[in-house]
């Protein structure tokens, strides 16, 4: 057997092991796990083709790279409910793709990574995903924070807070929450897990130091992505919250 095959069969085994024990326990995710596996290999392996075709030619990157956009802002707008679906993209778009390819470009132009495919779509890639986790955390904390902060958001206004000052301690909060994740795997990495870039530069042959190196500037990277990221979308869900005359309408309230 060879060490591909191998490979398949052993993350097929998990699959299966894990569907048995999700039916043993009547969980309902049996289906969800082995169909969840399934549309993984296959989107894998297409990815990995279309990959190794950008590699080939590099001005596909762009196009490969925009492909990544487009999904994760319908991904996130789509979990921005009760805004409207339209609108909720538009924060999606504005949260993940302004810090993720900012801090991309940079990245590249200082030279910390090549300007190449091969090393500016993975970074993009991390970049991305993050931006879209912090954006989603963050969106869907301050608009559930807004649908049950109604009496202290309106109490607030009576004393006479202004519409910014007396959102901001639910936009404080909210982006808070966002970045929890972020914080935690970055103070944990090492001692808990070993994260992709890591394990992926020792597999492919990179000495620790420099797989170490790599990883820590991708971290360190998307930390401040998060963040930037957490912060757009409180701003820009804050602001579709206030309506003229100082008042404040919770998104989904209108009409």
């Amino acid at each position: 057997m060879t060490h591909a095959t191998t490979q398949i069969v052993a993350g097929a085994a998990f699959v299966l092991g894990a569907a048995l024990l999700a039916a043993r326990y009547r969980l309902d995710l049996a289906l969800p796990l082995v169909r969840a596996a399934v549309r993984a290999a296959l989107q894998l392996a297409a990815v990995g083709a279309l990959i190794a075709l950008v590699f080939r030619v590099p001005v596909l990157a762009i196009a490969f790279v925009a492909v990544m956009l487009v999904t994760a802002t319908l991904t996130s707008g789509g979990r921005l409910a009760p805004l409207p679906a339209g609108q909720g993209r538009c924060v999606a778009a504005a949260g993940i793709a302004l810090p993720a390819l900012g801090a991309t470009g940079i990245l590249l132009a200082v030279g910390a990574f090549a300007a190449t495919p091969r090393a500016a779509i993975p970074t993009a890639g991390i970049l991305i995903g993050g931006a879209m986790t912090a954006t989603t955390l963050t969106g869907r904390r301050l608009l559930e924070a807004l649908a049950s902060g109604t009496d202290e958001l309106e109490t607030r206004l009576a004393l006479g807070d202004a519409a910014r000052t007396a959102l901001a301690p639910f936009t404080r909060q909210a982006i808070t929450t966002g970045l929890v994740p972020a914080i935690d795997q970055t103070r944990s990495v090492g001692l808990v897990t070993l994260p992709g870039t890591f394990v992926g530069l020792l597999l492919g042959g990179a000495s620790p130091a420099e797989a170490a190196r790599v990883q820590l500037t991708v971290l360190l990277a998307l930390l401040a992505v998060e963040l930037v990221s957490a912060v757009v979308v409180a701003e820009l869900i804050a602001r579709a919250c206030i309506a003229p005359g100082e008042r404040i309408v919770a998104p989904g309230a209108r009409g």
